[in-house]
């Protein structure tokens, strides 16, 4: 019997209703395949969500990948898919954010490692919904402590280390749209809000340094993050932008890599806003519209 040519699989349009590792390897994709060769991405949260596929989506472009976070075995089920999927081997380290000092560990680390970094995505975050009124002193300072502070740590780090070594940088902060606030989640609102002027901020101070600093702020993305609402309250999530539909963690990914090519050489201290028109149109109530609210 003739044996029978393996053939590759055909690249497939994004999948609104979550994408495994598999497909995102194989996710159609508008940037050439060499656009990051020569490239080093540093990237927080990378088990996960946008920075999992953003991991991925660098290691096929030819990026050397760096992701970090707290799950050691979502680290590592990332590691193998890319190598599986994609033919190319990444790195990780387990890694609390809020710790500064494992922070400056991790960092130089990855300086050392790759002879220096190209760009740094602090996709890493969390935030549980509550009304604000409720919030327990415990729980705002964990989120802000991760959201703000950590990525601070973060950006700090590198951006010293980019000074110390004399060579340029990119930074990309992944956010929130808070131009009307987050009701249900005014910590992380505030967490993100001051990540944003942040990093307005430092795009000025840090240009000298040939350091450019940028935000994407994401919508109602359908990603591992979204399994935390209630049933209720997630039917309405897609209900909340002009489009009517989730965006997808390829959306988010895609966002970011025209942050650091070429494409954006001459933007800093701007936010990319990818939320299907979102911000001028709704916004999400995460554990549900209060009746006060409903029409």
């Amino acid at each position: 019997m003739a044996s029978q040519a393996k053939t590759t699989p055909a690249l497939v349009t994004p999948d609104y209703s979550g994408m495994s590792l598999e497909n995102l390897a194989k996710t159609a994709t508008v940037y050439r395949s060499d656009l990051l060769a020569g490239q080093t991405a540093v990237i927080s949260g990378g088990g996960s969500g946008m920075g999992r596929a953003m991991a991925v989506l660098y290691a096929r472009l030819g990026a050397d990948v760096v992701i970090c976070g707290r799950r050691e075995e979502k680290l590592a089920e990332v590691r193998d898919a890319i190598k599986e999927y994609v033919g190319r081997e990444i790195s990780y380290q387990a890694l609390t954010i809020r710790d500064a000092d494992a922070v400056d560990d991790f960092m130089r680390d990855a300086f050392d490692r790759h002879d220096g970094i190209d760009v740094l995505i602090n996709s890493a975050g969390g935030q549980f919904s509550q009304d604000a009124i409720d919030f327990s002193r415990k729980g705002w300072l964990a989120v802000i402590d991760t959201n703000l502070n950590g990525t601070w740590w973060m950006m700090q780090s590198a951006a010293r280390l980019w000074r110390e070594r004399d060579e340029p940088g990119n930074i990309i902060n992944v956010v929130a749209t808070v131009e009307r606030g987050m009701p249900q989640s005014a910590h992380s609102c505030a967490a993100r809000a001051g990540v944003i002027y942040l990093s307005k901020t430092v795009s000025t101070e840090w240009a000298p340094l040939k350091i450019r600093v940028n935000c994407i702020a994401p919508g109602a993305i359908q990603s591992e993050g979204v399994t935390q609402y209630p049933d209720e309250a997630l039917k309405d999530f897609p209900l909340a932008n002009p489009m009517k539909r989730f965006g997808s963690v390829w959306d988010i990914a895609q966002g970011a890599v025209y942050l650091t090519a070429d494409t954006s050489n001459f933007v800093t201290g701007e936010v990319l806003t990818i939320d299907g028109g979102m911000s001028q149109y709704g916004w999400v109530w995460p554990i549900g519209k209060p009746d006060y609210f409903k029409d």
